[in-house]
């Protein structure tokens, strides 16, 4: 590593799979703080996991050494399913620790199982708390429900900060551990909007004309509720679910077969780049049924690109959207129903939600103050 200059930091960054990825939100989230610190002349090594793509082996990357001026260093990984984020985890806590560093932050509750490790060799311990990752339905039970919670355990006893990205969960770890966190959200940026061209090509979709759900198809986001809800909505809008798997397979094969029977839902897959971009950009309505959130960088993209958003009531969404959405309660398939068809029918209060979304959700949240947030914790 160079030479540290005046007032640099040299910071480690560990916990998510791959940086360049959007394979979820801590990829998203790394990625920009990593590379903005990198702006204001810090230095940084993400510490990338081997293996590939978790929505498949077509969406993988080649493997780098460095992007946008930061370090990227992939650690040895199993990739099993179970082993994979904890194999990885250990190995870059391990690099970390002996690392020249200044700082390591480590995102995510499993992750932060070692965070042990580099306090053991007297490194400054950030931990990301993203989410309430055991109460997450592939992990209820078994092995990695009892490792995640041991991993929250371990960020209250070892971690110099713990940032969370919610108001909710800093009162989940003030009440349960009486332990003082950092709330500091996740940011966004204002996007440019872009005509339908490759979902027009690819899916047949027109600009309002289809109801859209983007992020990973697991239980806790509620799908089955929102397909329920939507095969009894009286409308001619597509709903289109867009989004990879996550070790969820036979999930997916459930939510398929619920909606074999309705032509209107379609399923997309995993999506990026322009492809992702123009879903955003022409949406009638973006839904969001979720039980469980830490903070859902797709609300607050959909929210950037001008949507009306629909969202269960969970405190974690409620918080971000305050009275700029439309909210039902979290499981209630019955007025999930009726919220859907009252927007289908009503044009111009979707448009009300629209004008508002943009200006109030890129004023509320910042990538550069997160940043800055973020840096001052370091010091």
């Amino acid at each position: 590593m160079k030479e540290k200059k005046s007032g640099q930091l040299r910071i480690a960054m560990l916990g998510h799979k791959r940086i360049p990825s959007r394979e979820g939100g801590i990829e998203i989230v790394v990625e920009e703080l990593s590379t903005r610190m990198v702006e204001l002349g810090h230095a940084v090594t993400c510490y990338n996991r081997k293996g590939h793509h978790v929505s498949g082996v077509e969406f993988d990357g080649e493997e780098r050494s460095e992007y946008k001026g930061v370090r990227l260093k992939t650690v040895p990984t199993i990739e099993r399913k179970g082993l994979a984020a904890v194999t990885s985890s250990f190995f870059a806590s391990l690099f970390a620790a002996v690392g020249p560093y200044d700082v390591v932050h480590i995102h995510a509750e499993g992750p932060a199982f070692f965070c042990w490790l580099p306090k053991l060799f007297g490194k400054r311990v950030v931990v990301t708390i993203h989410g309430l990752d055991w109460m997450r339905e592939k992990w209820k039970g078994g092995f990695g429900s009892r490792f995640i919670r041991k991993g929250e355990e371990h960020a209250i006893k070892y971690a110099d900060e713990i940032i969370v990205l919610s108001k909710n969960m800093q009162r989940y770890f003030s009440e349960r551990y009486n332990r003082t966190t950092c709330f500091i959200p996740n940011g966004i940026e204002r996007p440019k909007i872009i005509e339908q061209d490759l979902i027009r090509r690819e899916y047949g979709l027109e600009k309002d004309k289809y109801i859209l759900f983007l992020g990973r198809r697991v239980p806790e986001k509620g799908l089955t509720y929102l397909i329920d809800a939507f095969k009894n909505v009286d409308t001619d809008f597509k709903l289109v679910i867009a989004g990879g798997s996550s070790d969820t397979d036979t999930y997916t094969d459930q939510i398929k077969n619920m909606a074999k029977d309705d032509l209107r839902i379609l399923f997309t897959g995993f999506v990026q780049g322009k492809m992702l971009e123009e879903l955003y950009s022409n949406a009638y309505v973006y839904v969001l049924p979720s039980d469980v959130e830490g903070m859902p960088l797709s609300l607050l993209e959909a929210m950037s690109y001008g949507n009306c958003c629909l969202v269960s009531d969970i405190k974690e969404i409620t918080e971000v959207v305050e009275d700029k959405a439309v909210i039902f309660p979290k499981g209630n398939v019955n007025l999930l129903t009726k919220k859907l068809q009252f927007l289908c029918d009503n044009k111009s209060e979707v448009a009300q939600y629209k004008a508002q979304a943009t200006e109030f959700i890129c004023g509320k949240y910042n990538w550069n103050s997160v940043v800055n947030e973020t840096v001052s914790l370091y010091y």
